[in-house]
């Protein structure tokens, strides 16, 4: 601990204004933290090297989530963005701990569970899961190479491995939408016109430089979690010393596409969905500037360290948390064309 007695304990959260980081931020209060937050505003800003080093020492804990959203398409000037945004956030950071008088006790660092292949047969957990390659694993793989280097003894570190987050956020926001409008059937990968938005990136670029397709006729998996799972999983971790290293943010009853798209129907109240192939979603994506891989790479993370320490989900399986989330915000076709 680094607080002085009677003085509140300080959490530093990085990437705070996004969805998750604003459910943190109330999490936090709510246990008694004082919240210094770090981002283009905020406590300090990233400008601001001196300010991130002052609130930094002395803090209890830091969660960094800063990153672009990868809802977007990607261009040669995004994926430079999306890269930069986390690899650099995070080496400022790390410059701050190492350098500060009293460092966090623990940092628990965004990563995501697309770090993983492309999976259909078996789940990745965190000690036998096999890495992928392209854009979005070469990003996550730069990104906790730069959360992990150097030695900070002082400072437990956690990579959260978080797969896509169900709540009033957008990804959940565009599945509903889909379902509202009657476009909530499975969406199927086949053979498109080859580019090279997904080759690799940053010091070590992997996998092919043209894209790929698999043959899953919408069974690709869909590791989810619950937003309320993220933050009762950051505090559980916040309050484990026992537990570094990567960590699966995900639910242990994953789907798979169909299964999703059917959940999302029943909750948007459209009994139909039409089916999307890939030479239909690529170009619809295209005009809404985002890209298919949301819901064609087979995602199936499997959370191994939460379930063996003891961690209870709240919502483990989809369609309950689909109705949590549907609870506080009704399905709404506009918000397809929202951010």
């Amino acid at each position: 601990m680094t607080s002085s007695p009677g003085t509140p304990r300080r959490v530093v959260i990085a990437g705070a204004s996004g969805f998750v980081g604003r459910a943190l931020v109330a999490a936090f209060r709510e246990d008694g933290y004082d919240v210094a937050t770090i981002g283009r505003t905020g406590t300090a800003t990233w400008a601001d090297p001196v300010g991130i080093a002052r609130v930094i020492d002395g803090a209890d804990v830091l969660v960094n989530l800063a990153g672009r959203i990868v809802s977007c398409r990607y261009t040669a000037a995004n994926r430079d963005e999306i890269l930069r945004s986390r690899v650099d956030t995070t080496r400022a950071l790390h410059r701050a701990v190492r350098d500060a008088a009293h460092p966090p006790r623990v940092w628990m660092n965004a990563s995501t569970a697309t770090v993983y292949r492309h999976e259909t047969e078996r789940g990745n957990d965190e000690i036998d899961g096999v890495i992928g390659d392209g854009f979005s694993v070469d990003v996550a793989t730069s990104w906790e190479r730069a959360f992990f280097d150097g030695d900070l003894p002082a400072t437990r570190r956690v990579a959260l491995r978080m797969a896509i987050v169900l709540g009033d956020g957008p990804a959940t926001r565009m599945l509903f939408a889909l379902g509202r409008l009657g476009l909530g059937g499975p969406q199927i990968d086949s053979w498109w016109f080859p580019h090279r938005r997904y080759r690799g990136i940053g010091a070590r670029p992997s996998g092919p430089v043209w894209s790929s397709w698999h043959r899953t006729r919408g069974r690709q998996r869909f590791s989810w979690i619950h937003i309320d799972d993220v933050v009762a999983s950051v505090r559980f971790l916040r309050d484990r010393d026992d537990i570094s290293g990567p960590v699966n943010l995900a639910a242990p009853g994953v789907s798979d596409n169909r299964t999703l798209m059917r959940e999302v129907r029943r909750v948007a109240g459209m009994p139909v969905g039409l089916p999307a192939y890939r030479w239909m979603l690529d170009p619809a994506m295209a005009i809404l500037r985002n890209e298919p891989e949301l819901v064609l790479k087979s995602r199936w993370a499997v959370p191994a360290v939460l379930t063996r320490a003891g961690f209870a989900f709240a919502y483990d399986e989809l369609g309950p948390a689909l109705d949590a989330v549907a609870s506080v915000r009704r399905p709404r076709a506009r918000d397809l064309f929202s951010n």
